[in-house]
């Protein structure tokens, strides 16, 4: 089973910007979707984008975050990334990265500050 392991996480200002990376243990070609989360403290689990393999890469995102975040997926390099950018203090989370099988990884964690 594939392994997602996330990093790339920190302490930013407002406004600022981070791009996550989720780097795979083995190849990500025929993982059908990889999913980013976050959890805030207190808060449930929330789908931050879902992104598709394919020759083209169907991205999805949670209208919190739709304009400010960008995913990607670089096949080569097995790694899946989360550009973040217009960040705001309600961006503070750990951010998952997760095949549909796989297994919950550690997680990054993003912190925002005003």
């Amino acid at each position: 089973q594939v392994q997602l392991v996330e990093s790339g996480g920190g302490l930013v200002q407002a406004g600022g910007s981070l791009r996550l990376s989720c780097v795979a243990s083995g190849s990500i070609v025929s993982i059908s979707v990889i999913y980013w989360y976050r959890q805030a403290p207190g808060k449930q689990r929330e789908l931050v984008a879902a992104i598709s393999s394919g020759s083209v890469n169907y991205v999805d995102y949670a209208d919190s975050v739709k304009g400010r975040f960008t995913c990607s997926r670089d096949n080569a390099k097995n790694t899946v990334y989360l550009q973040m950018n217009s960040l705001k203090p309600e961006d503070t989370a750990v951010y998952y990265c997760k095949s549909p099988s796989g297994p919950w990884g550690r997680g990054t964690q993003v912190t925002v500050s005003s």
